[in-house]
């Protein structure tokens, strides 16, 4: 089709070899419920998966999981183990080290200026990311929030008039501050039965609370009378990871540096359950890198001629 930004050719190359090939298909409306292990335990012998109301299973060469921090995590939690903790799992690893940004909204109020934007993200600063702007340590990442109206302000102020929201959204420049959430093994993603419960324990809050203090002080010195903000809570997600983190050591970590499950040799995890770390910025292009990169050591190892 003609994309407008060239063409993609659909006749010949990889997409065209990909759709013809009869042992390439593509499964749409399905469910992962569980992974089955090989009466070894040393490899993912089937997928179990819910199509259309009936329960269907697959044999594959290599599984790679990509459903997700959370439900990457909850899949092989679910997934039936011989010690009971789910697979890939020997490190006692798998859903800990939850990590969602640290984040919270703030809004520059000038009544005598009205903020005409629509699509307002365009801005961002990193001056604070390394350190604190005194030579302390670092905060994190400063960019423009989506605009805002009196509707959104609504379900979180419920008792507040609406054209008094609708005033404060007009005349407003929305902030979206975000800070790292640092890894700890009691931050967790769990599963009871077909329910996932998370655990998140906040970490390095006082990186959030630096970050909401020198940029209220900033946008005050800018001219903006009023300043107000508020945290992200858990029901609203940023970015999670670090459920099923790749590592140098089995004991440790359940998977290796090219995302393959130290317990399960075709099993590789490529999502952001894989980072052992968070980032006070999105971490898609991360993502995207190690994607890349796991692919390549895939082409070269295990679909070599």
């Amino acid at each position: 089709p003609n994309t407008g930004q060239g063409k993609i050719d659909a006749q010949t190359g990889p997409l065209a070899e990909a759709l013809t090939d009869p042992n390439i298909r593509l499964e749409t409306g399905a469910h992962v419920d569980w992974l089955e292990a090989a009466p070894d335990g040393k490899s993912i012998a089937a997928i179990h998966y819910t199509q259309n109301g009936a329960q269907k299973t697959l044999s594959p060469k290599l599984v790679i999981l990509s459903a997700g921090a959370i439900n990457s995590a909850a899949i092989l939690l679910r997934s039936p183990s011989a010690k009971g903790k789910g697979l890939a799992n020997s490190s006692d690893q798998v859903g800990r080290n939850f990590m969602n940004h640290n984040s919270s909204a703030m809004l520059a109020i000038d009544p005598r200026r009205r903020n005409n934007s629509v699509y307002q993200k365009t801005l961002m600063l990193n001056d604070y990311y390394l350190s604190d702007g005194k030579g302390g340590k670092p905060l994190g990442n400063v960019q423009l929030l989506g605009k805002i109206d009196g509707n959104m302000l609504k379900a979180n102020v419920k008792t507040m008039p609406k054209f008094v929201l609708d005033f404060m959204a007009g005349h407003a420049v929305d902030w979206y501050l975000m800070c790292e959430d640092l890894p700890d093994p009691e931050s967790r993603i769990m599963v009871d039965g077909k329910e996932i419960v998370m655990q998140w324990r906040r970490s390095n809050m006082q990186s959030l609370e630096g970050l909401t203090k020198v940029m209220r002080e900033n946008l005050r010195a800018c001219g903006y009378p009023i300043v107000l903000s508020r945290p992200f809570d858990k029901r609203t997600p940023s970015h999670q990871c670090g459920t099923v983190k790749m590592g140098n050591d089995p004991a440790t970590s359940p998977l290796d540096p090219f995302c393959r499950a130290w317990d399960h040799r075709n099993l590789f995890i490529v999502d952001g359950g894989f980072l052992p770390t968070s980032a006070a910025v999105n971490p898609a292009l991360s993502i995207a890198a190690q994607a890349l990169r796991v692919a390549d050591y895939l082409r070269k190892t295990e679909l070599a001629a």
